[in-house]
């Protein structure tokens, strides 16, 4: 096999075929602990991603992901939950996987070769100034997932690259790299399992911390979900109610009153005169709701 650590065989896979299925299943086990646990040493790497795709996003522009195989669908989990958890609006987000829709059913392999299909994808997502774009690859040298940062770099985007092999292409093109140095996959070259675990903890983190930068967030509470189910709505009243001490009643005619936005419900049961006054607060304080409850409660002083 190749001489990346992404290719190399795991210390453990020695005679694997025959071990007994618990062995087996023991040795993946542990295999995905030690591949998590590789995420700590990226964190301030992490950091300084979130902080540029808060930025971007704040200023009114696009976070566009391009990925391929595994890393693609760990892209792709992380880049459509982002509307519903944290509110982010779904034009605001441009998802880049080669082999585009066909590969939702196919996942083939040959499309992550094709470097062009990237230029174009980059091109048609209008990537440029003011956008910021995530590419990973877990060898760090995917055709695909380099020409579309190189592409998305060169139109003066913003770039990151998360991949599992120190040095490679893909870290060093991008402005921000974060390296997940991932031990060897016990079935070796199998990126789906540790390196894949990797990726899918570090989006988690990156794409929680951008949404904390953005207000999105408060005591742990997503105070701007997309309530669109009855779960939701549901864990919408809850939120409410936990934050501002009302009953579940109150929350929900509040949330009512609010057009069902959280931070807007909250800053009414803090006082606030109205929805559009409660929405006009928020906008002065940058749509965080700590300092616009500050805002409110600094009023309410003045006034006596």
């Amino acid at each position: 096999m190749a001489g990346t650590r992404t290719e190399a065989l795991h210390g453990n896979a020695e005679g694997l075929d025959i071990q007994a299925p618990e062995a087996i299943l023991g040795s993946l086990a542990d295999a995905q602990v030690e591949a998590a646990k590789t995420v700590r040493n990226a964190i301030p790497s992490i950091a300084r991603a979130a902080e540029i795709i808060a930025g971007c996003l704040s200023s009114g522009g696009k976070l566009a992901y391009a990925a391929a195989g595994s890393s693609g669908l760990m892209a792709l989990a992380d880049a459509l939950e982002l509307p519903g958890t944290f509110g982010i609006q779904r034009d605001r987000i441009a998802i880049l996987i080669a082999g585009g829709d066909e590969a939702f059913r196919t996942l083939a392999g040959g499309p992550e070769d094709d470097a062009e299909e990237a230029s174009t994808a980059v091109a048609n997502a209008g990537i440029g100034a003011g956008d910021c774009l995530i590419a990973l690859s877990a060898s760090g040298t995917t055709p695909y997932a380099v020409r579309a940062i190189e592409d998305a770099r060169r139109r003066g985007a913003a770039t990151i690259g998360i991949a599992n092999n120190r040095g490679s292409a893909l870290l060093r093109q991008a402005d921000t790299a974060i390296l997940l140095e991932t031990p060897p996959e016990v079935i070796a070259g199998s990126t789906r399992m540790g390196a894949g675990t990797a990726q899918k903890i570090a989006l988690n983190m990156l794409s929680t911390l951008t949404a904390i930068h953005l207000g999105h967030v408060h005591d742990g509470y997503m105070v701007n979900l997309n309530a669109d189910n009855m779960k939701l709505r549901d864990r919408a009243t809850r939120i409410v109610a936990a934050v501002t001490g009302r009953g579940h009643e109150e929350a929900a005619s509040l949330l009512e009153k609010s057009g069902g936005a959280v931070k807007t419900a909250i800053l009414l049961a803090a006082g606030a005169d109205s929805a559009d006054a409660a929405q006009k607060i928020l906008e002065r304080t940058g749509h965080k709701l700590r300092p616009a409850l500050s805002a409110i409660e600094g009023n309410k002083g003045s006034k006596a």
